[in-house]
């Protein structure tokens, strides 16, 4: 199923493909470089870049069940994306979410999220949950406003010597869209 967002007829949401894998992973390394050096330094982005988008890691996800990996198209230009995973028989988990930020606070986000849910509920979940970064303000505003809510919050080791200290937030998916 192609999405729209309404105020832009050129935007759509579609499978992410083999073809896509390295453009997937410049923009993500764009997008990061814009965002968090403030959040978590440029010794971590690195270190979760690579982690995060190498080829085979992003090629191996796309052939799994269980796993969707989705681009955010705007014309002819990639402009987002968002993986997510089915992380219990009754959850979702979405594990990125990322829009360039020329692109930010246009409701493509709210596009992606809402995409997540649809496939999160065709599975049967009933909740999609992230982990955001505690520091990345505009993100958690973001994602209260599409109806998360904090559950916990965590500090994992990610190795490397780095750490992800994040909040847990969940959404539950028996009510309405609203957006």
């Amino acid at each position: 199923m192609v999405s729209r967002q309404k105020s832009d007829p050129k935007a759509r949401i579609e499978p992410l493909a083999d073809a896509d894998v390295e453009p997937v992973a410049a923009l993500a390394r764009e997008i990061w470089y814009a965002h968090y050096p403030a959040i978590i330094g440029t010794a971590q982005i690195d270190y979760m870049l690579a982690q995060r988008y190498r080829p085979a890691t992003v090629r191996a996800e796309l052939t799994q069940a269980g796993i969707w990996w989705d681009k955010l198209m705007i014309g002819p230009d990639m402009a987002g994306f968002a993986s997510y995973f089915l992380a219990s028989p009754d959850g979702t988990k979405l594990d990125k979410l990322y829009v360039h930020p020329r692109h930010q606070r246009s409701g493509y986000g709210g596009l992606m999220i809402a995409r997540a849910c649809e496939v999160a509920r065709g599975q049967g979940c009933g909740w999609l949950m992230l982990a955001v970064n505690k520091n990345n303000a505009s993100a958690i505003a973001a994602y209260l406003k599409h109806g998360f809510r904090v559950t916990e919050a965590v500090v994992k080791d990610i190795g490397g010597g780095f750490v992800m200290d994040d909040y847990v937030m969940e959404k539950p998916l028996a009510e309405v869209e609203q957006g």
